[in-house]
């Protein structure tokens, strides 16, 4: 599966990121939060760590889910800046071809395997969720390889660079976050999630959002009715999942 420039498309939405840098596993990181009980690992999208979007989330996240929210850097300190000329789809200028081999799976996977390591050693609780890049990654945090589990659930929106085997070895809780158009996450793989993690004996909760396309529960437009009512219900979706699983009933 091939990464699309299309996942550069996007809007910055508006306010102030309220949380601290710092680092994890010696990764700089986004922190909102102070639980010392649970934790949630965010792995960013094409925009990387210190996109504001992302950063408007964790703090949204830290809040409403009651925990400490994580968003390290797994681009290697490189940054996809939000120009309006990028947001609009301009890619002039932009070595992608090269920024999509130094940010491989095979690249980043280690990095985000170390970093949920040493949350498990720091919290009771934790679960993951990735946006698009981020996608491919917490179905490897939940992969059945690991034991005990890296993280006690995970989620996903609009996930890039996901693969069959990825969907057959995940072991824990799955949210999906979809929008209706995504030609990143296609309808076969859609089927395919469907047919597969029911048999695998995990919670699955799959979450439809028509009439926007993929990138949108992250980048779409404040200004655009269906979008932000989308970004909403993603937002509220993935507190609601991360609730039931990383506080004690």
């Amino acid at each position: 599966m091939s990464y699309s420039k299309c996942c550069l498309k996007g809007f910055e939405w508006s306010g102030t990121p309220s949380g601290k840098t710092g680092k994890i596993a010696d990764i700089n990181t986004y922190i909102a939060g102070d639980n010392a009980d649970a934790a949630v690992l965010l792995i960013h999208d094409v925009f990387g760590w210190t996109f504001p979007n992302l950063r408007l989330l964790a703090d949204h996240f830290a809040r409403e889910i009651n925990a400490t929210v994580y968003l390290p850097d797994f681009f290697g300190g490189e940054v996809v800046e939000p120009t309006p000329a990028i947001l609009s789809g301009d890619f002039s200028g932009f070595d992608f071809a090269g920024f999509m081999v130094r940010n491989s799976r095979e690249a980043r996977e280690p990095e985000i395997f170390a970093v949920a390591k040493a949350l498990r050693q720091k919290y009771k609780k934790i679960g993951a969720i990735g946006y698009c890049f981020g996608g491919w990654g917490v179905f490897r945090l939940g992969a059945k390889e690991h034991n005990p589990p890296l993280v006690d659930c995970i989620s996903t929106g609009h996930p890039s660079l996901l693969t069959k085997k990825d969907i057959d070895e995940v072991a824990v809780p799955v949210q999906l976050l979809a929008p209706e158009h995504d030609f990143m996450y296609s309808d076969e793989l859609k089927s395919y999630t469907f047919e597969k993690i029911p048999k695998l004996g995990i919670e699955f909760d799959y979450r439809h959002y028509p009439r926007v396309v993929h990138g949108a529960l992250v980048r779409g437009s404040e200004k655009e009715p269906g979008e932000l009512l989308a970004m909403v219900r993603a937002k509220n979706d993935a507190v609601n999942w991360f609730k039931q699983f990383l506080h004690e009933p």
